[in-house]
């Protein structure tokens, strides 16, 4: 018989080995060595992408050519613009992401594995393209150009959403969230593109895998629900009153807490430094104010601090962007992860087939169809 590993979910669990991602309440949240705070601080997205995908640091002129790589890359083909155009606007926008990974797949195939990177890069362009291109035609009617002078992904996002070159604050933040959501070790998603990578099934496919775990609100649609949660509140003391009330229904909140940080999510404090700036820029703070009061009033009653999705929901607010795109940015960042973690599973790969621990009946009697009840 299996020996049942203790522990809901594999928590504790180790599965297998990285180099690419440390994460845990004393080493915190690591990039192949480089705390997440300096990343925030000093790097780029595409600095980090190439530091996932490529095993180090870019020099500056690694970094333009990277930077240039992605950029080429970011318009899609019109076989799949015209499915695009054809999702309604009911839609889920990760089924979205999902359809037009799998249709790319389709178009544009991995083929030889040598071509992984080629095919990394690729959807790394284009998943702000998908999104987006679907978002602007089926809510607004608008066949947008995908292609601009922006020469970063976060300003590429902002701009084809929203018709205009972004502020320096905006474009910073969104390049800060993407590098804080970029990777995150064993997570649920990451674990099921190594699972799906493990079989040498193509990256597409790893990622369509990954996408639809994602989806999931235990995972990554935590920064949706916290919004729905929080936009209807104004005040400090109505945010109190309503997450008490909550609390004493034993209701969900979600945001807070998280299955490997006990005590804080690194995170965090990086995005609400930047949720503030964003609140002043804006011109009210009311948001950002329900959401510390939030926060405050989860630690003082149930010792639960606010994850990296809470304080990103009012950040994404102040930048003007719905709600329902919330958690496909965290695609557009986190398939450099997923891509890396498969890069690294074919590397040196054995696939991924744990067992069960059995809790059935230990033997059935057959019974003849004309005899059961």
């Amino acid at each position: 018989m299996v020996k049942k590993l203790e522990g809901a979910g594999l928590r504790g669990q180790v599965a297998g080995e990285t180099s690419l991602c440390t994460v845990g309440q004393v080493e915190g949240l690591a990039y192949r060595g480089h705390k997440v705070e300096t990343l925030a601080e000093k790097a780029t997205f595409e600095e980090v992408a190439h530091l996932l995908l490529y095993g180090k640091l870019p020099t500056q002129s690694e970094l333009d050519n990277y930077k240039a790589l992605l950029k080429s890359k970011r318009d899609l083909p019109q076989t799949l613009k015209d499915v695009l155009q054809k999702i309604p606007a009911s839609a889920h926008p990760m089924d979205v992401m999902r359809t037009g990974t799998s249709m790319l797949g389709n178009l544009e195939p991995e083929g030889d594995f040598a071509n992984q990177l080629d095919a990394t890069n690729r959807m790394l362009a284009t998943m702000a393209s998908i999104v987006v291109y679907w978002y602007k035609f089926s809510h607004e009617g608008v066949d947008i150009d995908l292609n601009n002078n922006e020469d970063s992904l976060a300003g590429h996002f902002l701009h084809i959403l929203h018709g205009k070159t972004p502020s320096d604050l905006h474009r910073r933040v969104m390049d800060v969230s993407l590098i804080l959501y970029a990777e995150h070790e064993f997570n649920a998603s990451t674990f099921t593109a190594r699972v799906c990578a493990s079989t040498m099934s193509d990256l597409h496919s790893c990622v369509v895998a990954a996408i639809g775990s994602l989806r999931g609100p235990l995972h990554g649609g935590a920064n949706e629900k916290a919004m729905e949660m929080i936009e209807g509140w104004k005040t400090r003391d109505e945010a109190r009153e309503h997450i008490l009330s909550m609390l004493a229904n034993k209701e969900k909140i979600m945001g807070f807490g998280h299955a490997v940080y006990s005590e804080r999510d690194p995170r965090n404090a990086v995005i609400k430094t930047y949720s503030k700036l964003l609140s002043e820029e804006y011109g009210d703070n009311s948001l950002y104010e329900v959401s510390e009061e939030v926060e405050k009033v989860m630690w003082e009653e149930k010792k639960l601090f606010a994850n990296a999705d809470f304080f990103h929901a009012s950040a994404y607010f102040y930048m003007g962007i719905a709600t329902k795109l919330f958690t496909p940015i965290f695609v557009m960042s986190r398939v450099a992860g997923w891509t890396a973690h498969c890069i690294e599973q074919r590397a040196n790969n054995r696939i991924i087939r744990p067992s069960a621990h059995y809790t059935g009946p230990e033997s059935s009697v057959w019974v003849d169809i004309k005899d059961r009840t």
